[in-house]
């Protein structure tokens, strides 16, 4: 793996760590801007492979997917090469945050009643909830409702927790057995 590859995978997931407020979600709209659209380092269909998996194993959402990320662009060249790139990610993606964080909490107890930080704070909240909107909106799409059965299980899923409130641990694994039944 090329020194300008990492150092590419490494700064493109710097750029995406240091504007992910919000984390979750609402970063994967920044993934999917830079890993498939721009670089094409995977395709959509492995991008929702990729939040599929980052969904149910343990981690952050948006941690997992660099790592994988990662770990597909340098695994066509061998494991350790995976192995690698996976890591160069995933340290791209946290220490935005090592700095920011480091930063802030430095500083937040001085300034915890200013009202200017309590506006951009205000800000921020309303940005979160449109990024996860829009990563939302980004999954559905004809590669996750490939008939009418995922539709199905699309909205008694989010019936199940807007309503029930169902853990969504337990949603996960339902589903998980729900597709090996289904299909």
């Amino acid at each position: 793996m090329s020194l300008e590859i990492l150092l590419l995978l490494f700064f493109t997931f710097f750029k995406i760590g240091l504007f992910s407020f919000g984390g979750g979600y609402a970063i994967l709209p920044l993934i999917q801007a830079d890993v498939v659209d721009m670089h094409k380092w995977i395709s959509k269909v492995q991008f929702t492979d990729i939040v599929a998996i980052s969904q149910v194993t343990p981690g952050p959402i948006s941690l997992n997917a660099a790592t994988y990320v990662g770990y597909l662009l340098g695994n066509k060249a061998g494991f350790w090469n995976g192995f690698l790139t996976g890591t160069v990610a995933t340290l791209g993606l946290i220490l935005p945050s090592v700095i920011i964080m480091t930063i802030f909490s430095k500083f937040y107890l001085k300034f915890q009643d200013n009202k200017y930080m309590d506006n951009a704070f205000a800000g921020l909240k309303i940005v979160v909830v449109g990024l996860i909107l829009a990563a939302a909106i980004m999954l559905i799409d004809k590669n996750n409702f490939i008939d009418w059965k995922s539709v199905v299980i699309f909205f008694v899923s989010m019936t199940l927790v807007l309503k029930w409130k169902i853990s969504p641990i337990l949603l996960t694994v339902i589903a998980a057995i729900a597709g090996i039944i289904i299909y």
